[in-house]
């Protein structure tokens, strides 16, 4: 992690905002965790965070409460797009197997508009749905092996970085996820030279960050992104 940091800082050294400069544009490429009524697009997204939302879920009921939110309006940034759908995988298989390439983040990918700083923040889904894992494919992928969260997560990377090719790219991984899920992530990342942050000790309701998981986030997102005004 300190080694990516490290990367990070130096990838975002040039694009500081400051008050000299137009404000950077940030995208995000999410799920459930980066959701909220009203604020993701396209607007047919499923979401997770509402502003009534269910008590026993969460206690997040304003989008000023979420990680992204937060980090933005904190930093001097202003939100291109956000295309967040709430229990979406990577791959094109979801829960009990069924086809999820309506909603994969391999299927969103090319609606991102054009940011300056794309967050792609996935795959606990991947690891909750018990999708399957498969083997490393680097170029020429299947639709077969598509299916599938390695295969899946190497063709996103390698096509991300084509699609926006003046973009700095983070990968935000989340915690609690199967060893292997994060483990492929680095190992991916690391390929691609795409800088990533490990979250840790995420505060979270039913499985998904509450008020002061999101604010971790945020935190942790700064700092390991350097961000100085």
């Amino acid at each position: 992690m300190k080694v990516a940091a490290i990367v990070i800082a130096a990838l975002f050294a040039v694009s500081l905002p400051s008050q000299a400069q137009s404000r950077k544009g940030v995208s995000i490429l999410g799920d459930s965790y980066s959701t909220f009524e009203n604020m993701v697009e396209p607007a047919g997204n499923a979401l997770w965070y509402f502003k009534k939302p269910d008590p026993k879920l969460t206690d997040v009921n304003d989008v000023k409460q979420t990680w992204w939110h937060i980090f933005i309006s904190e930093n001097g940034y202003r939100l291109v797009q956000n295309n967040s759908f709430s229990g979406s995988t990577i791959c094109n298989t979801g829960y009990d197997g069924a086809d999820y390439s309506d909603r994969s983040f391999i299927t969103r990918m090319d609606n991102l508009g054009s940011p300056d700083i794309l967050f792609i923040f996935g795959a606990t889904n991947d690891s909750w749905a018990n999708a399957p894992i498969g083997e490393f494919v680097w170029s020429d992928w299947t639709p077969e092996q598509l299916k599938s969260f390695r295969p899946a997560l190497a063709y996103m990377l390698s096509h991300v970085k084509d699609r926006y090719p003046n973009t700095d790219i983070v990968y935000l991984i989340n915690d609690g996820l199967k060893p292997e899920i994060t483990s492929s992530i680095i190992e991916a990342c690391n390929r691609y030279s795409i800088p990533y942050i490990e979250l840790k000790e995420i505060d979270k309701t039913a499985g998904h960050p509450n008020r002061h998981g999101m604010r971790q986030i945020a935190d942790q997102v700064k700092a390991n992104l350097s961000f100085r005004h």
